[in-house]
């Protein structure tokens, strides 16, 4: 895994100031609720999107990527990896073009098939790390996770449009 090329990629994920997030919960437990928090914290214009959720976090929340009433720049997966390949394909339909697919540790929220599939399709995604390991300034913990994940091989390396 080249580290530099996911760190660009990163980097100009986290440039976007608009981002859809699928995988915040009404319970307040889950990495996506940490990862809303945090942007949303930042300053960026985070939605929270969940099929049967009206609020995350205090906020309104969305049933799905279409019903965001702006046009999102990119979207942070963070529900089971299930779920991946649909809202890859909502982002293509969307002309979202930049998805990042949550996981620390195991599988988290990559799905092979959905990483693939925006592949084909034009977007770049990154398959595995947190945002927040990348996104200044990063917290003790997410330093350790990225070094972690890094030497255990749970993160790889970004995916572009086959050509």
């Amino acid at each position: 895994m080249d580290m530099e090329k996911l760190r660009k990629a990163a980097d100009e994920f986290m440039k976007l100031q608009r981002f859809g997030l699928a995988g915040a919960s009404r319970k307040g437990d889950t990495a996506g609720n940490v990862i809303y928090k945090k942007l949303r914290e930042r300053g960026y214009e985070i939605y929270p999107i969940h099929p049967s959720a009206s609020e995350i976090e205090g906020d309104m929340a969305w049933h799905n990527i279409d019903s965001v009433p702006a046009k999102l720049e990119g979207l942070i997966i963070a529900t089971p990896p299930e779920a991946a390949l649909e809202l890859v394909q909502q982002c293509h339909e969307l002309g979202i073009n930049h998805v990042w697919m949550h996981r620390s540790f195991g599988q988290g929220s990559v799905d092979a098939k959905a990483v693939e599939y925006g592949r084909e399709n034009g977007i770049k995604v990154i398959p595995g790390g947190c945002p927040l390991m990348f996104n200044e300034p990063v917290d003790i913990g997410h330093k350790c996770i990225r070094w972690l994940a890094g030497v255990s091989g749970n993160l790889q390396e970004p995916v572009e449009r086959a050509g």
